[in-house]
């Protein structure tokens, strides 16, 4: 078995402090991705969790309107990924983001960014083992959720301490799963709506306009169901991280990007244009047992609740899966530019184990969480990792402005993947990510949580700072 490290060639892209002495990310991993992996991990990273299980809650709030929710929300997410893409096709990288953030800005930048990121996914991980584990549990009574998480972990660091390949195929077939009981649901919802089902009335508009009409909280309800949204999209980055390993690394991640468009026009703003149109907004079974079961039972699909408890487990699994991915990737990447501890950036035949295991750290710890505080363990997670996904995207659009411009310059033969109406929507899309901050400040129910993305990222930024401080002084004084 052969054991290698990051390459140690210096390259100097400008910063802030004048050119940067950083080691070249990704040298040593594989890619062994190909097209078809990387086309079903884009399109299955838009189906997660939280689209089948956290759309209830905003439904509960914001009636019909969420689609007008999700539709906003989307629209930022489309910027947002339109601008990664434009930098990752430009500048392909397993660290995605926190390389432009570094080049465009500073390595305090890469840093914080990289590493926010890196917690956000090791913690997702142990929120989406908890959910898998409260579903097993739930089809064999008596099974304790701490086993299932403990056995989650096992099964997905294995899978990501072999073959990159090996978690292409993984991804491929839960992602083609998800797609598949997705459109299914949109198909058999379509033909509720028009009547075309047996013994099923069309209901028309009723569900949009009666029971408070459109907007039955008004503006209130529809901003908390537009910040239950913004969350719901996130884990579309992991596209730009494993695109790096992939076959062709430019065309790979410049046609993801290209169809996101689609795929969260169709996923996302579709299905709950369905569901709300086929369920009053009201109905309790919404919020109990979910917005996809509540529509499948409403419209006598039998064993619903069944059917979409095996769709939810299997997007929980895919994520745990991704997350563990992309969380190994991104420390490689930081390791690889010298912003965290060396045993990180070891590869092994193409594959970083270390990083992995490091990034598995936190799973296995919420199997004692689970068996300390198996109540409360789940809602004190979603608080830790808060908003940290807007502020990645705050950085990736920032990078974005500095970035066009000095490929303009330099290259612009590069720019495979252009930002629409540059700078405009650039400088839209940072007000939208500004403007749901505000929006989250103002909610007792989401300020908690930017209490915790605040202090997290302040904490980075002030540790990558000083050490960018400390490395500019030491190469002053060699």
């Amino acid at each position: 078995m052969s054991r290698t490290s990051a390459s140690a060639e210096p390259a100097k892209p400008a910063g802030p402090d004048g050119p940067v002495e950083r080691r070249p990310d990704d040298v040593t991993l594989s890619h062994g991705l190909k097209q078809r992996h990387l086309s079903m991990i884009a399109l299955g990273g838009v189906i997660g969790a939280g689209l089948f299980v956290g759309s209830g809650a905003g439904i509960a709030a914001a009636g019909p309107s969420i689609v007008v929710a999700y539709a906003l929300s989307g629209l930022l997410v489309m910027l947002v990924m339109r601008m990664l893409g434009e930098m990752s096709a430009a500048n392909p990288a397993s660290g995605s983001f926190s390389v432009h953030a570094e080049r465009a800005i500073g390595p305090w930048a890469g840093f914080t960014s990289g590493w926010a990121f890196w917690t956000l996914l090791c913690v997702a991980v142990g929120i989406e083992g908890i959910g898998a584990a409260k579903i097993m549990s739930g089809w064999m009574p008596g099974t304790p959720e701490w086993a299932w998480v403990a056995l989650f972990m096992l099964a997905f660091c294995a899978t990501n301490l072999a073959a990159v390949r090996n978690f292409g195929e993984f991804e491929f077939w839960f992602a083609a799963l998800k797609v598949a009981a997705i459109v299914l649901f949109l198909v058999i919802g379509g033909l509720a709506i028009f009547g075309l089902l047996p013994d099923a009335d069309a209901p028309g508009t009723a569900n949009l306009t009666g029971e408070g009409g459109f907007m039955p909280n008004g503006a209130d309800g529809l901003i908390i169901g537009l910040l239950a949204s913004v969350f719901a999209y996130g884990g579309l980055e992991t596209v730009t991280i494993a695109a790096a390993e992939s076959e062709n690394p430019v065309r790979g991640v410049a046609k993801a990007v290209r169809t996101a468009m689609w795929r969260i026009a169709i996923f996302y703003i579709g299905s709950m244009a369905v569901i709300v149109t086929l369920v009053p907004w009201d109905d309790p079974a919404v919020a109990e047992k979910g917005p996809y079961v509540a529509t499948l039972d409403h419209i006598g699909i039998p064993a619903a609740g069944e059917i979409m408890n095996v769709v939810v487990l299997i997007a929980l699994l895919s994520a745990m899966n991704a997350n563990i991915y992309g969380a190994s990737r991104m420390a490689c990447s930081l390791v690889a530019r010298d912003q965290g501890p060396t045993f990180m950036g070891k590869t092994h035949n193409g594959v970083p184990r270390t990083a992995v295991l490091a990034s598995s750290v936190f799973g296995f710890g919420c199997v004692l969480l689970s068996y300390w505080r198996p109540d409360d363990v789940f809602m004190w997670l979603l608080n830790m990792v808060g908003a940290i996904i807007l502020v990645v995207w705050i950085f990736i659009a920032v990078s974005q402005l500095v970035l066009r411009r000095r490929t303009e310059r330099e290259d612009p033969s590069r720019l495979v993947v252009r930002m629409w109406l540059y700078p405009w929507l650039t400088w839209v899309a940072l007000a939208g990510m500004v403007a749901v901050f505000v929006l989250m400040a103002r909610d007792e129910g989401t300020r908690t949580q930017l209490y915790y993305t605040g202090g997290l990222t302040l904490a980075l930024a002030a540790m990558g700072y000083a050490r960018q401080t400390w490395a500019r002084k030491s190469r002053a004084r060699d």
